[in-house]
């Protein structure tokens, strides 16, 4: 009865735009089942009550390998609510008697002729993608393409008024759709719920806790976690052999530490991915060479293109402690498994996002969670 009396405090004294419709894309069904859960919950005694606010759809093939999309139910004057997961490469086609993972392209056009089914019907189209498609390769440093800017820019064209996505590579993309709606949410608070409930004696003070930037393009991020906890900042950066290019990028020569001293006290180092988290292992060997007791890793994608194997010897040898990534993008089940990986829960962030959206409400308050971290603060000192 309390959380429904919350959820009334929050969206009751607002009615909706139009009626909500969520479509979760092939790829992302998990999460959009949880994300409805709340959704029905926040409007069982509220707006428009439902049993569920999902739409079923496909985009099945054809044996040449050509796709369609379909809405199996009618979206006429809804507000419409799209969840696509480019990066979920466990989804498979059938492609001229070969079965074909999809890469994120595939996602992407999926995504586009879910729009055209649509066929300008729904009262607005708004687009929740985590993993922002292209999104790393977001400048221009020789004759390339530029992905993720041509990519908005093509939903805009389609009737897309809102992209939500999650610690976007570099969000400077959206200056490509300087008239569409673009947030770039960082789930800074439910981060430290996951870590302060998985990590049991964690203590996040300035005498024994502190925040070390993985590169200068996390430095923000990190930046972030080290003002709301009150502890110090340290950073490696890059050092570069800008003579050669490998897989398309230069190759670290190494990873030098600039901060003060990390000796005795849990680090924490905070990313947009892991790939094939190499990086993030060199810079935890650094780190343990200079002392420090604990190391946890997060990265909102944790990927682990190369497998899982590295990282198990980094937990076996006490190299990392922890790593924590969310449920935004596929994480495989052995990777779920696995006893150094942590869970960061996001669908009820999502879903508050929407139910503010759907009542034309102001998201400042969720995008800026300093109070409820505050809060999440106090309450773990006082259980200490």
């Amino acid at each position: 009865m309390e959380n429904s009396n919350k959820q009334n405090d929050i969206f009751g004294s607002k009615s909706i735009v139009a009626p909500l419709g969520v479509i979760a894309m092939n790829g992302i069904r998990e999460l959009g089942d949880k994300i409805n859960s709340y959704l029905v919950m926040f409007n069982s005694d509220h707006g428009e009550p439902k049993d569920t606010y999902l739409i079923e759809t496909d985009c099945p093939r054809f044996s040449s390998g050509d796709g369609k999309g379909l809405i199996k139910s009618t979206i006429r004057g809804c507000d419409l609510f799209i969840l696509v997961d480019c990066g979920n490469y466990s989804c498979t086609y059938n492609y001229y008697g070969k079965e074909n993972a999809m890469s994120p392209d595939d996602h992407f056009q999926d995504l586009k002729r879910i729009i055209q089914a649509a066929s300008g019907k729904a009262y607005r189209i708004n687009v929740i993608m985590p993993s922002l498609y292209g999104g790393r390769q977001h400048r221009r440093s020789y004759r390339e393409s530029l992905d993720c800017a041509v990519a908005l820019q093509e939903l805009e064209a389609m009737g897309v008024e809102n992209i939500l996505t999650f610690d976007a590579h570099d969000p400077r993309v959206q200056n490509a759709v300087p008239l569409m709606g673009f947030d770039n949410i960082i789930p800074s608070y439910q981060v430290l719920k996951a870590m302060f409930k998985s990590i049991e004696d964690l203590n996040t003070d300035k005498e024994h806790f502190m925040i070390v930037s993985p590169d200068e393009g996390a430095i923000n991020r990190n930046m972030y976690y080290a003002s709301v906890l009150g502890v110090e900042l340290g950073m490696f950066y890059k050092r570069r052999d800008y003579s050669v290019i490998v897989n398309g990028r230069n190759p670290i020569v190494a990873h030098e530490y600039l901060g003060n001293d990390v000796a005795g006290k849990d680090v924490f180092i905070a990313d947009d991915i892991i790939s094939s988290g190499e990086s993030m292992l060199d810079i935890a060997v650094e780190l343990k060479k200079r002392n420090a007791k604990r190391i946890f890793a997060y990265a909102t994608y944790a990927i682990f293109t190369n497998g899982l194997d590295t990282f198990d010897k980094a937990y076996a040898d006490g190299i990392i402690d922890g790593v924590f990534g969310t449920n935004l993008t596929y994480r495989t089940p052995e990777l779920l498994q696995r006893p150094w990986f942590h869970e960061v829960d996001c669908a009820k962030y999502i879903a508050y996002f929407i139910e503010s959206l759907n009542h034309d409400m102001s998201i400042s308050k969720i995008l800026d969670p300093h109070k409820k971290i505050e809060a999440l603060l106090e309450k773990n000192r006082k259980n200490k």
